[in-house]
């Protein structure tokens, strides 16, 4: 039913908007003595309704996108903004912001791995340095 009622919204929501391009051009424009065409306002409304399907059919596509779970601690991301110590990194598709655990700068396009998440950041270390604790560990 949610699909439904976003199509019925997005066809109301773009009528009226022609409704309103359609009175500025016939009924106020004359007004000031600016007179377009009849085939410039068909062409503006094939334009505008060209992007109002597209952005429908990226809208449609996000609401049906499945909501994911937040990532766990092991689970691995790239960094897309410099993280010195705060920056964003990109888990599974999803945008996430994150602190590193280590004192220098992480470039962006270097993986992490998730240690573990506080409150919506997450506490990140690059793979590299991680993989040698483990060894040291093990």
């Amino acid at each position: 039913m949610k699909g439904r009622k976003y199509a019925v919204y997005s066809l109301v929501t773009t009528l009226l908007e022609e409704a309103a391009l359609v009175a500025v051009v016939l009924w106020i424009l004359p007004q000031y003595d600016i007179h377009l065409p009849d085939w410039i306002l068909i062409v503006i409304m094939l334009a505008y309704a060209s992007c109002a399907y597209i952005t429908y059919r990226l809208g449609r596509k996000a609401l049906d996108k499945r909501a994911h779970a937040s990532p766990e601690a092991g689970n691995r991301g790239k960094v897309v903004t410099p993280l010195m110590p705060k920056g964003y990194i990109r888990v599974g598709g999803e945008l996430w912001q994150a602190s590193s655990t280590t004192s220098y700068k992480i470039d962006p396009g270097e993986e992490v791995v998730i240690l573990s998440k506080q409150g919506l950041t997450l506490l990140v270390e690059p793979v590299k340095q991680h993989n040698t604790q483990d060894y040291r560990q093990g």
